[in-house]
This record gives structure tokens, sequence and C-alpha cells, in this order.
């Protein structure tokens, strides 16, 4: 056991370890500091980078930093402590883990572990102490271990968030690119310029240049010529005219009119573009697109057919959007038929371009996503790639046939003999669908028709490959990756589906919830490769017992659900029977044998439940009284939502008992070790309920936390306490030293605290009151419970740190807090005297108080041995039974403030 002044030393030095967060020596710094401090023989902080892998951030051995290395977790001590509470193997640790090559590198002979956490509590990396011999840590040093592995995790999760951050800003910046190069690449001029006399442009594209002659530069901001000026004056008025009609109406406008070239000559322009109206309803600028169309009728004819798709599918998505394309496409280009296709697989951009008509792709078939003939949607169809225009569109990229072949389209009887067919590519170059157009007589042109289709090939691509992504995302965000089964998503909206499918036939619907029993173990001594082994095991029994319109799904974790529609009682009995046997059956992985055991609740409709909806709450009030039955299977009962029924009953009576102020508060004495004289007191909440008596803190607490209640509770008692305060003092029996006062975690989370607390508070000093928090409600927020903290002090009121031990702290934060005493917890008291650990920790929170200059009152004394021994440690204060019960204020006055 180390002495107080060898603590405070050791966590002076620790302190100054945990300073350098955010330097890049940080970690190697950590390693050998922490190495020296616990005199072992290795050190390391690694990361989990991929699944089962980590690589170490620092490692110190023998004395010597040592390169960094990546290594698998599989076979490793590493592997369990991840996601684990720590984890130690004081000898023998080779002997343990043979595979681990890195343990036989260092001779290592023992191991102690933890896991390093992000702020979403999940297991980012790992921190570990090495021992060539077998290896004993007291309490302190699990205690700095533990503060190390806090900060350590702390100053990783900031780091990959900074990583995050900037792969973010690359995609943003890689995403303006994308854009600048699409503008800059359009076949004519966009704009976005000022609705002045002047058309200010703020905004030219690349293609101001081949369209007038002048340089982007030389028209923004009017810079050599303003492009109003260059409007051939006969269509100047007009122009003007028009524009600001469409602005009035909030309506696109359209215009064709002569420009002046550079060189002199004027050519014809289309312009469409619209007005961006602000929050105020004013004109921000006018953005739009100008093409040339001079020389070229067929090019107008492409833009406004292109025009006029866009102006149809602009606002589409999804399906409709396919829809609304392919029946404006067939109806501008005169044709018969047509569809849109989705390959079943992506064709890459070499084979599709091979143009080798015989070979072999690797997409087979091909899905319409939206098919049209003359003028009327048709269902889509699935038809095969070989021998069709598809297929030839496919490997040409883009093909056109005028007359001769003929083709029936899938699901039809419309028999074609000529077409013209786009491919579709998606970002990566590679084939993902076609668009195709058909004619029952012959072409007599096509350039028309493959302008159009040229240009609106890329939009069809990204509208086809988003939805092929969202397939993808959506099998990702409906299945479990383990087992593939359904997932708990995907599972609710199947029961939401057959519940409204038996209620509406008047059929039945049962549920089963089935939970692996202690499969938390197998995960623990296995590993959660073996675990995600036996989960898929499991599945797929399920799957294969199950009836043929069941329902089968993981939720989470060791938890699976059937849906057994329109099934009766006796058939549903031998179904849960079977499952049971099913899954009990020995499970062999390799050379080990499993054997699993299972608990079931069953809920059915209307039998058990009224509602369908109400389905999955009932079995999984009936899966919990099944886990704490010794029998494996539980159907529900309506005597189970009693009992969830008394939780409500009593928040509400509980509400109203806050309300009109029939709660009580009693007051436990606190005494000073050293002179056995009163110090102060706890405020503590009491609750009798006329019906149903006396109800534990420990249950209408909880509650309230649960249920919104606690601000409203603590207030009261906030109140109540400084009130009985105040009359104590008017009535010269003033209470010596503090009255504490118990703050929650959501209270704690008001930034105004302190001046809440002292509106409350008012007719007492503050230096007369002490606020209580829980160790782990300051480390939920630990910055703004320093500066909460901070306010509290200058306001005077006193903090006392409750349940201390119990948390999680961090040494760098525990210095910063403005916390006048630590408050040891009950549970190690109660033990300290039999248990040596107990007694450690005890002994450890009293070293690290008086090192932060910080008073100790001890909780839970019951017995003169107990106090002697607290008194002995140097613990500056307890309250117990010893020292006296809680009482109401009246009692205690006449016990203990009575001159």
């Amino acid at each position: 056991m180390h002495t107080i002044n060898e603590a405070s030393e050791i966590f002076r030095q620790l302190a100054e370890g945990l300073g350098r967060s955010g330097r890049p020596d940080f970690y190697t710094t950590l390693v050998e500091q922490l190495a020296q401090l616990l005199g072992i023989d290795h050190a390391l902080i690694a990361a989990v980078t991929e699944p089962h892998m980590a690589t170490t951030l620092a490692v110190w051995s023998n004395n010597h930093h040592q390169e960094n290395v990546a290594y698998p977790l599989i076979g490793t001590p590493c592997e369990t402590v991840l996601g684990r509470e720590p984890c130690l193997y004081a000898c023998d640790v080779q002997a343990r883990f043979p595979k681990d090559e890195l343990l036989s590198q260092l001779g290592a002979e023992s191991y102690m572990g933890l896991p390093l956490f992000s702020s979403d509590g999940s297991a980012i990396g790992i921190l570990a102490v090495l021992s060539n011999k077998p290896m004993q840590l007291d309490g302190l040093e699990n205690e700095i271990l533990r503060i190390v592995a806090a900060q350590a995790g702390a100053e990783l999760g900031r780091c990959q968030a900074e990583q995050a951050l900037r792969q973010s800003e690359e995609l943003a910046r890689e995403s303006e690119r994308r854009l600048n190069t699409l503008l800059n690449h359009l076949p004519g001029m966009a704009y976005r310029c000022l609705n002045d006399q002047h058309w200010t442009m703020q905004l030219v594209s690349q293609g101001a240049e081949a369209l007038t002659g002048y340089h982007p530069d030389e028209l923004q901001d009017n810079r050599l010529i303003s492009f109003a000026s260059l409007i051939h004056e006969a269509d100047q008025d007009r122009v003007h005219l028009a524009a600001q009609q469409a602005i009035q109406q909030r309506q696109p406008y359209r215009v064709v009119y002569r420009l002046r070239h550079r060189d002199g000559s004027y050519r014809w322009m289309w312009e469409q573009g619209q007005a961006v109206i602000d929050d105020d309803g004013h004109v921000a600028y006018l953005e739009g697109f100008i093409s040339d169309v001079t020389d070229q009728h067929e090019s107008q004819r492409v833009q406004d057919a292109v025009v006029q798709v866009a102006s149809t599918v602009t606002s589409r998505v999804g399906d409709d959007y396919f829809h609304q394309l392919i029946i404006t496409l067939a109806t501008l280009l005169e044709a018969d038929a047509g569809f849109i296709a989705l390959l079943d697989q992506p064709v890459p951009q070499l084979l599709g371009a091979s143009n080798k008509i015989n070979a072999v792709l690797p997409a087979t078939a091909a899905q319409t996503v939206s098919l049209v003939t003359n003028g009327q949607l048709i269902d889509n169809q699935t038809f095969m790639l070989q021998g069709t225009p598809a297929e030839r569109v496919v490997f040409e990229g883009e093909s056109v046939v005028q007359s001769g072949h003929a083709f029936t389209l899938p699901g039809t009887s419309l028999s074609t003999q000529a077409w013209i067919g786009r491919r579709l590519d998606n970002a990566k170059g590679d084939a993902i669908g076609v668009m195709m157009v058909f004619y029952q007589t012959p072409l007599t042109t096509n350039a028309f028709a493959t302008s159009v289709l040229r240009i609106l090939s890329t939009g069809a691509a990204g509208e086809l490959e988003r939805r092929r992504d969202h397939r993808h995302i959506h099998r990702l965000a409906y299945t479990d990756n383990t087992t593939g089964l359904p997932n708990r998503a995907r599972f609710m909206e199947l029961l939401a589906s057959m519940g409204k499918e038996a209620a509406s036939q008047d059929d039945s619907l049962s549920l089963l919830l089935l939970d692996i029993r202690r499969f938390k173990e197998v995960n623990d001594l296995h590993g959660h490769e073996v675990g995600d082994q036996l989960l898929a095991t499991v599945a797929e029994r399920l799957r294969q017992a199950s009836l043929s319109k069941s329902a089968v799904a993981r939720l989470s974790g060791d938890e699976f659900t059937i849906l057994l529609p329109n099934i009766e009682d006796v058939r549903l009995q031998e179904v849960v029977f079977q499952l049971c046997e099913v899954i009990r059956r020995p499970i062999q992985l390799g050379h080990r044998v499993f054997n699993l055991d299972v608990s079931i609740g069953v809920a059915s409709y209307p039998s058990d439940i009224s509602e369908a909806g109400e389905l999955f709450n009932a079995a999984s009030i009936a899966l919990h009284h099944a886990k704490r039955r010794d029998n494996s299977v539980c159907p529900y009962t309506q005597a189970m939502r009693q009992t969830l029924e008394r939780r409500q009953w009593m928040t509400e009576r509980l509400h109203q008992a806050i309300i009109e102020e029939r709660l009580q508060l009693y007051f436990q004495p606190q005494f000073s070790l050293a002179s056995k004289t009163l110090t102060g007191a706890e405020a503590l909440c009491r609750w009798f309920d006329p019906e149903w008596g006396w109800v534990s803190p420990s249950e209408f607490i909880p509650l309230a936390e649960e249920r919104g209640l606690i601000r409203m509770l603590g207030d009261w008692v906030l109140e109540e306490a400084a009130r009985q305060l105040s009359v104590w003092q008017a009535s010269n029996m003033p209470l010596p030293g503090r009255l504490s006062i118990n703050i929650s975690a959501q209270q704690f989370a008001d930034p105004q605290l302190t001046a809440h607390v002292a509106k409350l508070t008012a007719c007492v000093p503050p230096g007369s009151i002490a606020l209580e928090l829980t160790e782990s409600d300051f480390m939920r927020d630990p910055d703004q419970a320093v500066t909460i903290t901070q306010a509290m002090r200058q306001a005077g009121y006193a903090l006392f740190i409750d349940d201390f031990g119990t948390g999680y702290s961090s040494l760098s934060y525990l210095r910063r807090f403005a916390a006048d005493a630590l408050k040891i917890d009950i549970s190690f008291v109660r033990d300290m005297l039999d248990n040596h650990h107990d007694r450690a920790i005890v002994q450890t929170i009293i070293a690290m108080a008086d090192t932060l200059d910080m008073k100790t009152l001890a909780e839970g004394v019951e017995s003169p041995a107990q106090a002697d021994l607290l008194a002995q440690m140097g613990c500056s204060e307890a309250q117990g039974y010893w020292f006296g019960r809680p009482l109401p204020a009246d009692e205690f006055a006449s016990m203990w403030l009575t001159p």
C-alpha cells in the first residue's frame, strides 16, 4: 500500500503527463511515465483501426521506446479487453495466449489491459501494461490505469474526430470542384447576375468565351463590358420586358435574341433563367443558361426537348422521375415505346467498350424501372440480356438500328423494327443500365434523337445509380450483417403490416421474442467471432424451423423474434417447444461444442391483447419475466402489465404529491470523526402515500429521473430544506456546519443552476448549504461541470462529490472541480473491515482528497469499528446509523439542535 505522500507524488507526476494532451509526444510520454510510475517492463497504447486489428500509438519496453506495429487482435489478451471491463492476467499470460507473438517477443509473464472508449461509449483502443514477472496491482495502481485509459481514450477520440473533419472538408472541396467542372463544360454559358439595367454578371461559366468572345473575367462585374450592352439594340427592350414580366409572375423566363460577338458579328442566343427570391420576397439575383442557336436548327430542337424534359422531371424523384422521363422522351421523339432498365450487375468500362458482341457480360439480366408503350406505362419486366438490343447498347455505348431488326418488348406484344439506345454509366464509367426508344416503322433520321438521349443520359444514369445505391443502403439498413436476417427496423415494418392484415381479416398473429441465455459468457470466454458464428447458426436453425408464412428477425445482440400469422394455440405451443429443442441441440465449432439455452416471451393477438400494435410490448414484458423464472417459456399475462402500470400510477401520484407538497424531508446528522461533534446534516426526501404507505426513495427517485419529474422534485427539496434551515435559525437552534442537499444530473445540466439555486434558497446564506452530485453525474459533461462548480464556489455554496469511487473520474478534471469534499460510497465502507481491496480504495480516496485539499465524508457507518478505522485513515467526517438515523425536522431538532 502506498503512503499518502507517495500517492500525492504519483498523482502529481501523472497530472503532468496528462497535461500534454494535444501534443505529438502525448502517447510516447504517457507510456514511458506509466511504466516508470508502476514499475513495470512494458506499456503500450493502441488504436483499433479495423475489425480485429490494432495499431500501436506508443510502445515502451525495457526502458526504451519501440517502433509502432500493427497486429491482429484474435488470440491475444487485447481481444478479451476490447469492449469490456479491465482484464488482468497476473501470471502465465503466454501460456494462455500461445498465438500472441508480441507477448513472446516482449517476454511478458503478466498482462493488464483496459479498453479505451470514445465519447459515444464505443471501444476504440486498448491500454496495456505487461511485466516479465507476475503482476500484482493495488487500488492506487488500478486507479492510475483507469485515469490514463480515460485520458488516452479522450485524446484518441479527439484525434479521430479531427481526422473525420478533415476528410469531410476534402469531400466538400471535391464536390465544389465537380460542380465547377460541370458548369464549365456545359455547351453554353451558365450565369448568375443582378437584376439591374446592365445585368451585372456575378458568376459566368467558361462557356462565355465561346459564346461572346469575351473571357468570363471581362464580363464579371462589368470589368470590360456589360453583358446587356452586347444585346442587339432592336432586341433589348423586348428581352428586358419579357424577363421582368416573368420575374413578377415568379416564373422562369425564356427569350431569343441576337448577341454581338467580340469579332463584331451577331449570333442568335436562346436563354432561360429565373429569379432567386430572398427571405424578404425581393429578387436576390437571376440564374440562367444561354446557348448559341445560330447555325443549328437541330440543336435548337434538342435544347427545346431537353428543357421540356427537364421541366417535367426536375421535381420528380425515384420511380416517378423515370416514368416522367421516358413518357416525355417517347412523346418528343415520336417513338412507339421506350424503357429505362437497370442491369443486375455493373459492367466494367473496358469490357462494355470492347465492342465484342460475343463476349460474356457479368450482367446476365436487366429489369425495367420504367416501361412505356403507346404513351401508357406498363408493369416493369425482367428479361435476359443475351441477344437483345439492350445487350448491344451495353457493348457499343450508343446504338442505332434504323430498320430491319424485329424485337418484341418484354411483357408486351409490341414488335419493333428500329431503336435508338444509350448506355447509362455510373461515376466510374461502368455500365449500370440502358435508356432506349423503339419504333414500329423504319427510322429516316436519328441525329435529333441521339443528341437528346446523349444529353439526358447523364442525369438518368445519376438517378439510376442513386436508385442502386438506395437499394444497397436499404439492404444494409434492413438486414442484420451477422445472420442475414431482417433487423429491428425491418421487423417493426413487418409487425405493422402483418398486424394490419391480421386485424383486417380477423386472423390471429403471435409474436415470439427469444433471448439466448448467458450468451455474453460465450463472447467473453471465446470472443465475438465465435459468438457471431453461434448467432448465425441459431439464425439458420430458426429460419428452417419456422413456418412458411412466418417472419424471423434478429433484433439486437442475442435477441431474435418470430412472427407467426394465423396459428392456433396448440400449434403455437408445438412451435415454441420445437424452437427450444432446435436451439438446445449442441453446436460444434471446430473442437468446441456449445450447448445453448433460450428464454422465450410469447404474446398473441387477439387472445392476449386487443391491438396488434401492442404485440411487441407484450412479448417484451413476457420475455422479461421468462428471464427471471426457471422455465424457458413465458406467455404474456395481464398481471405482467400491471407491474408496469404501477410505475405509471406511481409517476402520476408522485407528480401530484410534489404539486400538493405532500412530501417530507428527513435529516441525518453528520459528525466529525476527530471531535465527535455535529458538523452538519443531509436532507433526505421521504414520501408517504395515503394508499400505498411509505414508498422507498430507491423506487420513487429513479422513477422521477426516468419520467422527467426530478427537476420539480429537486426544486421542492431545495426550497423546503432552505425553509427548514431558516425556521431552525429563527428558533435559536441553528444547524452547525452545512445542510447537504442532493442535486440530480438533470438539474446539474442547467448552465444557470447557480442562479436557480440562489433563487430557491434565498432565505438562508449560501454558506449554510452544501450541494451533492454523484461522481458519475459530474463526468457526463466534465467541462460544463467545472464551469458550474466554480460558479457555485464563487456564490458561496459548498460542493460535495457523492458516491465517490463508483464512477470513472479523470484526475485532470478532478483537480479543476471546485469541490469541498468527497463522500466515500457506502459500498466501500460496508465491507472495508473484512475486504482489504475496499480498505485500500477508501485509503486511496482519502489520500487523493488530502492531496487536492478536500475533506472526506464516509457514508453508511454502522459500527464503532468502522468509525475508528476511518478516523485512523484520516477521514474527516461520517454519517450513518451509528451516529444517528434520518429523522423528521422536529425530532431532529429535539435530538441534535436543542441547546
